[in-house]
């Protein structure tokens, strides 16, 4: 039997596929992948399920469970399974090998959702790069229909095997040229970045968990009209306003990408020139779906990533939204939750209705002048200090080991001197967008509070800004309610 042939016009019919290991989120995973494979164009027509302590190395479900899927795709005239965690390509290869039809992986959707809606020329190349990856380790796939035996005087390579080693240097041809203008792109960035700071602008980025409504918030603070739908991803590309802020000024506001539980490696690594916006930003807003009855795993999976990229250290109020939807919040109304020392910590609004802006952007206010009236500490990471600590160390007089200061300033900046024409602010990619933890309680809202439950605490150092900026980003701990 050959898969089912459909028109470009009607959708592909889905057979998704989850294995329960003993996560308590299994369910709740499961309705993600179901509105993942909603958001790339299928329709999901069967979920089949099961148990197992460890994944089958062949097959990943086991013989058994295989064949049962093989009857329901057959019976449901399936054109695509869709697996609910990351496969093998051995797994992916023996599967449609058994079902004869295609079949995708947890990781291969989102690459392909993310291939659907990256619109600007830094987010079409990111995910390009992302994607070649991928295929790279599922080369051999594709040539499975060809023999790979030696063969031939001198031991030749049969058709396959030289058609792989071909598509191989292919990709990774392609891997290079797409690195070097990501990394061309990242200096314009880069630049940007240094002239903002030089202007003393201070520099906001929504963060959170993909669906949680950041857009719906960023277009709700700065009138503009960025796109924003029900619908996981429905952002790839960061978006940069001015706001005004009574008592503050200007200020630079961006709407990145939303994150997502089990976020490909492939993606987090190729859309560092869209999140360096967020590792970057002197305050994060975490955007939290307040109505999510998953908003507290949902909030460690965000501060998951941002501890991959390097910001896991920077300031956050937590922003509680679509309390419209969660009546027992709705119930108290918009408030702002601070600490102990007074800072604002965690704000309660709805961004669709408009409940809650104003004290938002006052705790916005706050938080500003809080970092400003700080005392500036020296950065261990400031590699001028790392300089004058190894003349110490070697020569022993450290007068001398302070000539070493001077000129580090240049290292800071000379990888966006070229290319700063032509780079938007706008221009980028974004990674989530979406909820997080919404308990009532003040410290778990703190992502550098004493260590709690709560999975946003225990924050590690951010290496990658500037030591001066950085010195003052922590906010103080907050008492617990």
């Amino acid at each position: 039997m050959q898969p089912r042939a459909t028109s470009p016009s009607e959708p592909t019919r889905a057979i998704l596929v989850g294995v329960d290991f003993g996560k308590h989120d299994f369910e709740e995973s499961l309705s993600e992948l179901a509105l993942l494979t909603s958001t790339a164009g299928s329709t999901p027509v069967h979920t089949l399920t099961g148990k197992r302590s460890r994944p089958d190395p062949a097959l990943f479900i086991g013989s058994g469970k295989a064949e049962e899927l093989k009857e329901a795709a057959d019976a449901l005239d399936a054109d695509v399974v869709v697996f609910n965690h990351a496969l093998s390509p051995a797994q992916q290869r023996n599967l449609e090998r058994f079902l004869n039809r295609h079949v995708i992986d947890r990781t291969g959707l989102i690459l392909d959702i993310f291939g659907q809606r990256a619109q600007s020329h830094v987010g079409k190349v990111q995910v390009e790069l992302a994607q070649v990856q991928y295929r790279a380790s599922r080369l051999v796939r594709a040539w499975s229909h060809l023999e790979r035996q030696k063969g031939g005087i001198g031991m030749r390579g049969g058709p396959g095997e030289r058609q792989l080693e071909l598509d191989r240097r292919m990709l990774d041809d392609r891997a290079k040229r797409l690195k070097t203008d990501l990394s061309r792109l990242q200096r314009q960035h880069s630049t940007q970045r240094r002239a903002r700071a030089r202007n003393e602008t201070l520099s906001i980025s929504l963060v959170g968990y993909t669906n949680a409504g950041k857009s719906t918030l960023f277009n709700a603070l700065t009138k503009a009209r960025a796109y924003a739908a029900n619908q996981l991803f429905a952002t790839l590309d960061t978006t940069s306003r001015r706001l005004y802020l009574d008592g503050l000024g200007n200020v630079v506001l961006s709407d990145t990408v939303g994150f997502i539980r089990d976020l490909p490696t492939q993606l987090v690594a190729a859309f560092r020139a869209t999140l360096e916006e967020t590792v970057h930003a002197d305050l994060l807003l975490h955007v939290v779906d307040a109505a999510s009855p998953v908003r507290h795993e949902q909030i460690e999976q965000v501060n998951r990533v941002l501890a991959e990229i390097d910001a896991a250290d920077i300031p956050q109020i937590v922003v509680m939204n679509k309390i419209d939807a969660a009546p027992e919040l709705l119930e108290h109304g918009p408030r702002i939750e601070r600490n102990e020392d007074g800072v604002p910590v965690r704000v309660y609004i709805s961004a669709r209705d408009g409940i809650g802006l104003d004290g938002l952007r006052d705790a916005i206010v706050d938080v500003a002048r809080w970092l400003a009236e700080r005392p500036a500490a020296p950065d261990p990471a400031d590699p001028r200090l790392q300089d004058l600590h190894e003349r110490r160390q070697w020569e022993g007089d450290g007068a001398d080991g302070a000539d070493g200061a001077d000129g580090a300033d240049g290292a800071d900046g000379a990888d966006g001197a070229d290319g700063a024409d032509g780079a938007d602010g706008a221009d980028g990619a974004e990674f989530a967008d979406s909820g997080a933890d919404a308990r009532p309680d003040a410290q778990d809202a703190n992502p550098h509070s004493e260590p709690d439950p709560d999975p946003d605490s225990d924050r590690s150092p951010d290496p990658g800004s500037d030591p001066q900026a950085r010195a003052n980003r922590r906010l103080p701990d907050r008492d617990a309610d």
